[in-house]
């Protein structure tokens, strides 16, 4: 039971948990938060929806579905060979997609949401995944 203070009200302990404001502590977390932040915070929501792997989860040399949304779409030759190469952000990290000997690819362009599936490999210290079967969504 809470103490009673000179002044008639109860005392709270200060370390005790407040009841009945997650709502307003989720307002005032989001007020601070930058755009970056939220925007992330927003892409997890939808991966989780999507039922796909965080990709800050996936390990390597292992199939996973990721999905987010591509920051950057380039064309980089490889060995001689065109190879286009797309960043996709879900929130938690990034993962390159590279089709091989491809130029160019309907639909895949920045800003737009997929669902991409393959094996992660690591190259230079990146998350990547060559040639993944993937899902256009809405978007862009």
């Amino acid at each position: 039971m809470d103490e009673v203070s000179a002044g008639g009200a109860p005392e709270t302990d200060p370390a005790a948990p407040v009841r009945g404001n997650g709502a307003l502590r989720r307002f005032l977390r989001r007020m601070g938060a930058s755009k970056a932040e939220l925007e992330a915070e927003e892409l997890q929501k939808t991966t989780d929806d999507e039922g796909a792997t965080p990709i800050t989860a996936c390990g390597e040399r292992k199939r996973h579905c990721v999905a987010g949304t591509l920051r950057t779409v380039t064309l980089r030759p490889r060995g001689g060979a065109p190879a286009l190469e797309a960043e996709l952000y879900d929130g938690t990290d990034v993962v390159s997609l590279i089709w091989l000997g491809r130029r160019r690819i309907a639909g895949i362009d920045p800003g737009r949401r997929l669902i991409a599936e393959g094996l992660v490999s690591l190259q230079d210290g990146r998350k990547v995944i060559f040639n993944p079967r993937y899902e256009l969504r809405g978007g862009s």
